[in-house]
């Protein structure tokens, strides 16, 4: 053969194994949910009417101000009835907590969930590469990581990571986290723990921007296996197609939005600012600016900047002209949306700003009403109520957005991997019941002689 083809040949097949090898190689870096599980406490420890009233009246430091900001608030909240609280507060000790209540209340969550995901995917504790683990309102020594290392009794060499601070966030963080090592080596199961600890985290005092708080934080948590190992592929559930993280921590009014402190009497809560609509606005805009190009087909994007144009050069600017600006499509890259369960105004808000219908804001209000906010893990009980609908089919696109304090907004689109039964889903025990049709609470029925009071001076409290 000639020397110069031969050379050309050994040339082009060396391109072609190059090129394979990359392809190999990203294929060994792709991110899968192997199993999750989301957390339901005991019926003994739902907050019902009647328990949510014994615990506020239990608080001496409120008068009838703060009982008319709290009934507003739990009236349009959207929470139900069978939302979860930490046992501390069925006990009546909630301003007084122990580091052990923190603690059990995370051993509760931690090892009800990694037992059934473990369970149900067949992995032995011995295969777990890595452990991250997000709880914002709790820092123990030794850490979180390290009970859930010495229950399952762990590798050695086990990667771990212990999350705090990051607020409703941080779940995605977590994610990321997991992401990252997951390129880095091959074969790896990475375990993900999202939750947060409300025992030692209850607010005492009287301030309105504290107490907000406690109507809307509910206990709650999930498990998830992620892994990248290609033989586990057909099992998996969902494969990461891509995350986008914002942090505005540099704005000095989205650093102090949300909040951990004292009160005017020393008395600690987390407080929530009145700039937080306007902060959070501008996070989830910019992050939707990242990653709309990564979701979304060309073809919409051209479509989108073609109408804009169109629509600047008729009408210019002002308000009239905002109001009729032409709207990005999302479902031709979307199939299904999980939203943060904050509050009913966050829900409305992403809803409007996407276009969405009520249809695909059911998922977010249903979990709002049946699970209140569980912090960073509220998008998985969302994922679960899309699941145990059986919306949730092969090929489909679900993406996700979460807020946390900092000011911080992050989103994550997955790849449903194939049909999902919803077995042992956290919702399979009242999916049938849902969509509720009217999600009003008993809370104003209950307590409505609170509005009926007009003197503060003299406000008698009624059983």
């Amino acid at each position: 053969m000639d020397p110069i083809m031969s050379l050309f040949s050994a040339t082009v097949l060396f391109l072609i194994f190059l090129i394979w090898k990359r392809f190999e190689d990203q294929k060994d870096g792709d991110s899968y949910i192997l199993d999750y599980q989301c957390y339901k406490p005991t019926d003994d420890r739902k907050l019902t009417t009647k328990h949510c009233g014994d615990i506020i009246k239990r608080n001496k430091n409120l008068g009838l101000l703060e009982y008319k900001f709290l009934l507003k608030a739990l009236v349009s909240s959207g929470i139900g009835e069978e939302t979860y609280g930490p046992r501390i507060m069925f006990e009546g000790r909630e301003e007084k907590p122990s580091v052990k209540d923190g603690i059990l209340e995370m051993e509760a969550f931690s090892y009800d969930c990694i037992d059934k995901v473990l369970g149900r995917t067949g992995i032995h504790p011995s295969e777990i590469d890595v452990l991250v683990m997000n709880v914002s309102m709790l820092t123990s020594a030794p850490s979180l990581t390290s009970y859930i290392i010495n229950h399952y009794k762990l590798r050695e060499d086990i990667k771990s990571f212990n999350l705090t601070g990051m607020g409703c966030s941080a779940s995605l963080i977590s994610v990321d986290v997991a992401r990252n090592i997951l390129k880095t080596y091959k074969n790896v199961n990475a375990l993900v723990l999202t939750s947060e600890c409300l025992s030692p985290n209850w607010y005492s005092g009287k301030d309105k921007s504290m107490i907000l708080a406690n109507c809307l934080f509910r206990s709650g948590g999930c498990a998830m296996l992620m892994t990248n190992k290609r033989s586990l592929r057909d099992r998996s559930m969902f494969k990461l197609k891509c995350l986008q993280r914002i942090h505005h921590g540099g704005y000095d009014d989205s650093y102090q939005c949300c909040i951990e402190k004292e009160d005017e009497e020393g008395r600690p809560g987390f407080y929530l600012s009145r700039s937080l609509p306007k902060v959070a606005t501008r996070a989830f805009v910019d992050n939707l600016k990242m990653i709309t190009p990564k979701i979304l087909p060309a073809w919409e994007l051209v479509r989108y900047g073609i109408l804009t144009l169109a629509h600047n050069l008729k009408h210019g600017s002002g308000k009239a002209a905002e109001e009729e600006k032409p709207m990005i499509n999302f479902r031709t890259g979307v199939d299904h949306f999980c939203i943060h369960t904050g509050g009913k105004a966050v829900i409305d808000g992403i809803g409007n700003s996407l276009g969405l219908t009520e249809y695909e804001l059911e998922p977010a209000r249903m979990t709002l009403h049946r699970f209140g906010n569980t912090s960073a893990s509220s998008l998985w009980y969302v994922l679960s109520y899309l699941e145990a609908k059986k919306r949730l089919k092969k090929g489909q696109n679900v993406l996700m957005f979460s807020f946390g304090a900092g000011f911080q907004c992050h989103s994550c689109m997955w790849e449903v991997l194939r049909d999902l039964p919803a077995v042992g889903n956290v919702w399979e025990d009242c999916i049938d019941r849902y969509p509720h049709k009217n999600l009003a609470n008993p809370f104003l029925e209950k307590f409505a002689w609170v509005n009926h009071q007009d003197d503060p001076n003299n406000f008698i409290m009624m059983e």
